[in-house]
C-alpha cells in the first residue's frame, strides 16, 4: 500500500483573502475575480464578434457588459438573501448592501444576467437567443475565477473525506474536507469553457440560435448537481427534501431548461443572412 499522506492544511498554503491593502481599504481576491472575469469576458466577446454571423456589433459590447455586471451583482445578492439566509437579512436589512462581506448565489446571478440581456437586447433590437449564446461562451471565465477565489477565502468547503487530497480548512473542524471549490472551478469553469469554445470556434454551433446557451445551462446544472454531493450544505439550511441540497434543488430546473433549450435550438432557423447564403 502507498504510504499515508497527511491532509493539506489550508493555512500552510500561505493564502490570504486580502490581495492588497490601501490604508483602511482592503481589496479582496474575490472582488478582483469578479473584475477580472468581467474584463476577460468583455475582451473575448469583442474577439468573437469578428467571426461572420455575429448577432451584434462591437459597439454593443461595452453597454451589454455593463448591464450584465449589474444583473449578476443584483441577482446574485438577492437570490442569496431569499434562498440561503433570509432570517439573518430580515433581522439586519442593511446587511443586504454589504456585498463585500460575501454572500452571492450563482443561480440568482444567472437569472440577473438573462434579464439584463433581454432588456438590453429588446431596447436595441438584437436577436436574444444568439446574444445569450455568445455570453454563455465567455461566462465560464468568471465562474472559474470565482471558485478559485472561494478556495483562497477558505470558504464553501466540501464534506469530510479520507482521501489524500483532503484539505483542513480553518473554521471547518479538524477533519480533512473535499476542496469542492477546486472541483467546481475545474468543471463549471475550465471544462465548460473549453467545451463551449471548441464548439464555437471549430463548428457552426454559433449559427444555431440557443444551442450554446442551452448547453451552458445544461452542463452547469449537471456539474453543480454532481459536486453538491461532496460539498458541505449551507449550515443554516442543511439537507432539504429528498436528500437534496439547496444547490441541487436550484440546479434541477436548470438541467430541465437546458435540455429543452438544446432541443428547441435544432428547430430554430439559422440567422436570415446566413441561411440565404
Amino acid at each position: 500500500m502507498p504510504p499515508w499522506k497527511p491532509p493539506v492544511e489550508w493555512t500552510s498554503l500561505g493564502l490570504d483573502p486580502v490581495a492588497l491593502t490601501l490604508g483602511p481599504l482592503a481589496i479582496r481576491w474575490y472582488s478582483l475575480a469578479y473584475i477580472a472575469g468581467i474584463l476577460l469576458g468583455w475582451r473575448l466577446l469583442r474577439v468573437m464578434l469578428r467571426r461572420p454571423g455575429a448577432p451584434m456589433q462591437v459597439a454593443h459590447v461595452d453597454d451589454l457588459v455593463g448591464w450584465c455586471t449589474l444583473g449578476v451583482i443584483l441577482g446574485g445578492r438577492l437570490a442569496y438573501v431569499v434562498f440561503y439566509d433570509p432570517a439573518t437579512f430580515l433581522a439586519e436589512p442593511l446587511r443586504i448592501l454589504k456585498i463585500w462581506e460575501g454572500g452571492m448565489a450563482f443561480h440568482g446571478g444567472f437569472l440577473g444576467v438573462i434579464l439584463a440581456i433581454v432588456l438590453y437586447g429588446r431596447a436595441r433590437g438584437l436577436a436574444l437567443w444568439r446574444v445569450l449564446d455568445y455570453v454563455a461562451v465567455v461566462a465560464p471565465l468568471g465562474l472559474f475565477l470565482g471558485r478559485l477565489a472561494n478556495f483562497v477565502n477558505g470558504e464553501l468547503w466540501g464534506r469530510p473525506t479520507d482521501g489524500s487530497w483532503g484539505v483542513v480548512f480553518p473554521g471547518a473542524g479538524p477533519e480533512p474536507r473535499h476542496p469542492s471549490q477546486l472541483y467546481e472551478a475545474t468543471l463549471e469553469g475550465l471544462v465548460l469553457f473549453v467545451v463551449l469554445n471548441l464548439l464555437f470556434w471549430r463548428t457552426e454551433a454559433h449559427l444555431r440560435p440557443g444551442l450554446l446557451g442551452g448547453l451552458f445551462v445544461l452542463l452547469y446544472g449537471l456539474f453543480r448537481f454532481a459536486v453538491e454531493f461532496v460539498r458541505e450544505p449551507d449550515p443554516q439550511l442543511g439537507v432539504l427534501a429528498l436528500g437534496l441540497t439547496m444547490g441541487q434543488t436550484l440546479s434541477l430546473p436548470m438541467i430541465l431548461f437546458g435540455l429543452w433549450h438544446v432541443a428547441m435550438s435544432f428547430r430554430r432557423p439559422p440567422p436570415p443572412a446566413l441561411s440565404a447564403a
